[in-house]
């Protein structure tokens, strides 16, 4: 159990912010925190029985990936993407995306959902599809736009798959803490709060890694040859793998884009975000340029030679959401309607569990994110958001490595990630009595309970934890027994809160829904790409 006056005692001299006036208001208004809004989309590669990258197109059987609600694919055809809706009951939440995995696996005969976020075996990445998604202007937008992913950063990254975790706060939250009395005229509030959560983040979102990463170690074929800077351990079966690391897809193997971190970018006020975001996707790239928009050929490369093709493609650990409307750019709709729910993307594929994330994570992100929207943020340069890059850094590379310490920002004050860690649980364990009280159970305080004791004990942490299982077992050899037995339970379980005649009708409208859009095309594909740049 939490030792909850020793670590205060210990928080007036870590880099927590003071939290507890913050919290004495949470726990004086605790159906505050009623209808909490969270939403799931998991990334799984199909990978064949030998492990080997399926080279199958999408199951036509799942319905069109373009205009399915549930089930779409992602980089490439082998890669999927199961998205639920927006949930206000983890058990029911958690209860729909082990159902698309049970529809999934039933459906994909021999192959397998790859259990790891780094691909498995991929000898050439030239076998790597590309996503299709029919002959309508947006779906050949869709596939052009991973055709200039693949030109600018190799399609080997792109098959790195990981966790999203949506999750927005109610109204009731922001009428008590904010003052505001509706959604629409309280946008400005409400988006500086999400605004205040997202800069939290960057400065203490390294836990997340530290606790849930899970890919400490990669295939040396992911390399393709390449050479890292990074001092790997190898061994006889091809894996490379650092002592200490716990997410190595969060690292410069995974998703970078260093001309990305001149853009500016900050998190102060949503104009000056959106307006960040705008230029980045106007400014040329003399990299990119190189590369053309089209071949000698006449054949499509890329959307366009800027920083960014599209806004989708700024690498963020964190992005502020809303839900657009139809053809509405992600930034014009946080201009017109304001920040409607954050989206968390640090998490690795959990490989302990058959849907890639378990209750305890999304019950450790509700806390870590309330305590994120109450902590005081200061303001944040481009410059200090780039500093926190090392914090995550050294989480990522030697998290677990003993006397590991963390700084806030660019200053030079460091303290033991462990003492940072526990103090900052101690300001979980008080949200997490408020959440319980709801509830009448202990669920979150026992969450705060189990994952303290991984700073004391980093061999508790996922990545302790499956590094042991690889390096025993190597990691194709741990990937597929695992991916095996998910696929045995899967298959066998009945669904749950879906049936299957969902799935089938889902799967009907999806298909009609895309020859709609390719019915409704008046305009040819040059001329489409012409109108979206303005």
């Amino acid at each position: 159990m939490l030792n909850k006056n020793k670590l205060f005692s210990e928080r007036e001299v870590t880099l927590i912010p003071d939290v507890s006036q913050a919290l004495s208001w949470l726990e004086a208004h605790p159906d505050a925190l009623k209808g909490i809004g969270r939403g799931i989309e998991r990334e799984t590669l199909r990978v064949r029985p030998d492990g080997k990258l399926a080279t199958t197109g999408h199951p036509a059987d799942l319905g069109a990936a373009l205009t399915h609600k549930w089930i779409t694919t992602d980089f490439a055809e082998s890669l999927l993407e199961f998205i639920t809706p927006v949930d206000r009951d983890i058990d029911h939440l958690l209860a729909f995306l082990r159902d698309i995995h049970r529809h999934v696996a039933r459906e994909l005969g021999e192959e397998r959902m790859w259990p790891f976020s780094m691909p498995c075996v991929i000898e050439n990445s030239d076998a790597i599809q590309l996503a299709q998604y029919g002959s309508s202007n947006i779906g050949r937008m869709k596939t052009l736009y991973r055709e200039g992913l693949k030109n600018r950063y190799g399609a080997l990254m792109q098959t790195i798959s990981g966790v999203h975790y949506n999750f927005s706060l109610p109204l009731s939250f922001w009428q008590a803490w904010a003052g505001v009395k509706d959604m629409e005229s309280g946008k400005d509030a409400i988006s500086a709060g999400y605004l205040r959560l997202i800069r939290n983040y960057y400065r203490f979102g390294w836990v997340i890694p530290y606790l849930f990463g899970a890919s400490p170690a990669v295939c040396s074929t992911f390399l393709q040859g390449k050479e890292s800077s990074l001092p790997f351990e190898r061994n006889e079966r091809g894996m490379l793998w650092l002592p200490y690391a716990t997410s190595l897809r969060l690292s410069d193997l995974g998703y970078t884009n260093k001309s990305q971190s001149n853009l500016g970018i900050t998190f102060n006020t949503l104009n000056g975000y959106v307006e960040a975001l705008k230029k980045a996707i106007k400014t040329p790239s003399e990299e990119y340029a190189r590369i053309g928009v089209k071949d000698e050929e006449g054949r499509w490369l890329q959307l366009n030679t800027n920083v960014l093709q599209i806004e989708n493609e700024l690498y963020a650990p964190i992005r502020p959401k809303r839900v657009t409307r139809s053809g509405e750019a992600p930034s014009d709709a946080l201009a017109r309607g304001g920040i409607e729910y954050i989206e968390v993307r640090s998490l690795d594929i959990n490989p302990f569990s058959p849907v890639g994330v378990d209750e305890t994570q999304v019950r450790f992100l509700d806390l870590f994110l309330i305590w994120c929207t109450l902590a005081d943020a200061p303001e944040m340069s481009s410059a200090e958001l780039q500093c926190t890059r090392q914090n995550w850094n050294r989480v990522i590379l030697e998290g677990r490595k003993p006397g590991q310490t963390i700084g806030i920002g660019c200053e030079d004050t460091r303290q033991p990630l462990t003492m940072v860690g526990k103090a900052l649980f101690a300001d979980l364990k008080r949200v997490a009595e408020v959440l319980d009280s709801q509830s009448g159970s202990p669920d979150y305080q026992q969450v705060c309970d189990r994952l303290v004791a991984s700073f004391d004990d980093p061999e508790l942490t996922y990545s302790a934890r499956i590094l042991q299982t690889m390096l025993d077992n190597g990691i194709s050899g741990t990937g597929l027994a695992l991916a095996e037995q998910y696929r045995q339970m899967l298959t066998e379980e009945p669904l749950q809160v879906l049936t299957g005649e969902d799935f089938t009708q889902e799967a009907i409208r999806s298909r009609y829904a895309q020859q709609e859009l390719e019915a409704a095309d008046t305009l040819s594909f040059a001329e489409f790409l012409a109108s979206k740049k303005g």
